[in-house]
């Protein structure tokens, strides 16, 4: 009987020490999973509004150097091609949108979280002509006598500052008489683009953009009351694998560093 007793002993004590043994490795296992995690590289793509892209160029090697295994890769475009993209399922991290339209959309339909999202940036519409133009286009009311002249303007069912410039011209009671005058194009920095070469006449765009060229030059600016008001929300898409990452990300923007960045090129930071 004391045999069987010591035996018993015995063989309890085998079994917790197989357990210690098994535990220290789970223990070792899940360290080494998190030091992984820690350091693989996560890459994040942010679609923004075309308007966005000077500034948030200039955001990505602080913000890479503050997170030193995130990449962040930017798709630029007109607000309403980037969300028909992130509706048909494109792999994307992050939205900004230049205007509340498209981005409450996004929200509607559950694909991003009103609680992940914030009103950012505000800015302004101008009518710009090409620097040392001899037009004598002097704002907005001068586009009633085009003639031969042409206007840059953003479609306005898919960019935002197409959209408020339309608004604009309606507001001003011209829209008619301009129409038939206007070169669409798919997304405001193309509207700079046929200013800045002569292309066309004249061009609406944000102030912001305007401010980045020494090639062009602001007549007028609208009347903000001529316009749905100009706002910039950004959200976390629900789909992303790398919700932590994009929250860094999401933060990051609402930083003194990133606001000084946005007000350098002209934006209006919310509170």
């Amino acid at each position: 009987m004391k045999n069987k007793g010591l035996i018993s002993l015995l063989l309890l004590l085998f079994m917790l020490i197989i357990t210690g043994c098994s535990n220290k490795q789970t223990d070792q296992s899940s360290k080494e999973t998190a030091d992984a995690e820690k350091t693989e590289t996560i890459e994040l793509t942010i679609s923004a509004a075309a308007s966005l892209e000077d500034a948030m160029n200039e955001m990505k090697p602080l913000f890479e150097q503050e997170n030193k295994n995130i990449k962040i890769f930017f798709n630029y475009g007109s607000s309403g091609s980037l969300q028909k993209q992130i509706i048909q399922g494109a792999p994307v991290d992050i939205f900004f949108s230049a205007a509340k339209d498209q981005y409450n959309e996004l929200v509607t339909k559950g694909i991003i979280d009103k609680t992940q999202g914030k009103d950012l940036l505000e800015n302004s519409l101008v009518l710009i002509i090409p620097k040392e133009s001899k037009n004598q286009i002097k704002g907005f009311k001068d586009l009633t006598n085009f003639e031969n002249k042409k206007l840059a303007l953003g479609t306005p069912e898919a960019v935002p500052a197409g959209m408020y410039g339309k608004q604009t011209l309606e507001n001003m009671n011209i829209w008619d008489q301009v129409e038939n005058h206007l070169v669409f194009a798919k997304d405001v920095r193309q509207v700079l683009t046929y200013v800045e070469t002569g292309n066309v006449d004249a061009g609406i765009v944000y102030k912001t953009d305007a401010l980045s060229s020494d090639k062009v030059e602001i007549v007028e600016e609208a009347n903000k009351e001529s316009h749905d008001p100009i706002v910039y929300p950004v959200g976390i898409v629900k789909g992303t694998i790398h919700m932590q990452a994009a929250e860094s990300f999401f933060q990051f923007l609402q930083k003194d560093s990133a606001k000084e960045i946005f007000e350098k090129y002209g934006f209006i930071v919310t509170d």
